[in-house]
């Protein structure tokens, strides 16, 4: 997965426990955490609670069995389904987090803002 982001354009920063993943967030600027369900020490749910309670506005995706992660309240913005969700659908999902937390483009309001005054008069 970390290939597949890489090549794509995204820098990735892999943490091998929650510990690390928390102290690496943390520190660093964080633009999307993808976080695993299942993990040793703590789950996934209980990582990007974790992570909500630092910086609750960076966008989070859950992947994991959808068996084991029902009956929960999940602060991840997304819940993926591991072994059903194509990379396709993957970079999809996180391009569109992405841009959600950026906010609109440079230019999108004044294009939008101009259509209307265009249309008023």
């Amino acid at each position: 997965m970390s290939f597949m982001l890489s090549t794509n354009g995204y820098r990735v920063v892999p943490a091998t426990s929650s510990q690390e993943a928390i102290s690496i967030f943390a520190r660093l600027q964080v633009d999307l955490v993808l976080a695993d369900y299942k993990m040793p020490q703590m789950n996934g749910h209980q990582l990007v609670n974790r992570l909500k309670q630092i910086a609750g506005h960076v966008p989070m995706i859950l992947l994991g069995d959808p068996q084991a992660m029902s009956g929960e309240i999940h602060a991840a913005d997304a819940l993926l389904a591991k072994k059903h969700c194509s990379s396709q659908e993957l970079l999809e999902r996180i391009k569109v987090m992405s841009a959600r937390k950026r906010g609109p483009r440079k230019g999108a309001l004044r294009h939008a803002v101009a259509e209307e005054l265009a249309e008023a008069s």
